[in-house]
């Protein structure tokens, strides 16, 4: 795959279809495109964990000592949303992260990556992606099949349930 590297501003923030405020191409983006990077404060684990528990969505684990809090003003990768067909991937590069295209982006369409959440508590984070795969809940695409499953088997219960009603 080609690196493209960007020397411009290439994304703006605005109202998003999907939720709150969302990054949005300005002209097309090239399938390898370095689109913006996800800059924040480096912290430690234990701070992590700390800012995890006051509902902080924004960290990425650099490695097992040091994290990134997205979490901060001049960090506008922090208003990408996430999608279950995202155009985009976040990469580790020279310890820090990219959000880099996996695919040819539109002018005008907005720029979503897969926040890749594991399991726990993902039913409190549900997902609006509007993706025709959408799972909806927001999670990794290794558990895509897991929460399918699950949300199938509720539906069964809820079904059965109303039927014993009758």
């Amino acid at each position: 795959m080609a690196k493209h590297y960007l020397t411009v501003n290439v994304v703006i923030c605005k109202k998003s279809p999907i939720h709150g405020t969302g990054v949005f191409a300005r002209s097309n983006i090239a399938k390898g495109t370095k689109v913006i990077e996800y800059l924040g404060e480096r912290i430690d684990s234990r701070e992590s964990l700390r800012r995890c528990e006051g509902n902080n969505e924004y960290i990425f684990k650099l490695s097992e000592q040091e994290h990134l809090d997205g979490n901060v003003d001049w960090n506008l990768a922090r208003f990408i949303n996430h999608s279950c067909e995202p155009n985009c991937e976040a990469l580790m590069e020279h310890g820090g992260v990219w959000i880099v295209a996996r695919r040819n982006i539109r002018a005008g369409e907005e720029v979503t990556f897969n926040y890749g959440f594991d399991l726990e508590d993902y039913r409190e984070y549900p997902c609006r992606c509007g993706a025709a795969n959408c799972v909806g809940h927001i999670v990794a695409e290794e558990f895509f099949e897991h929460v399918r499953s699950q949300s199938a088997l509720a539906r069964e219960r809820n079904y059965n349930s109303i039927e014993q009603s009758r």
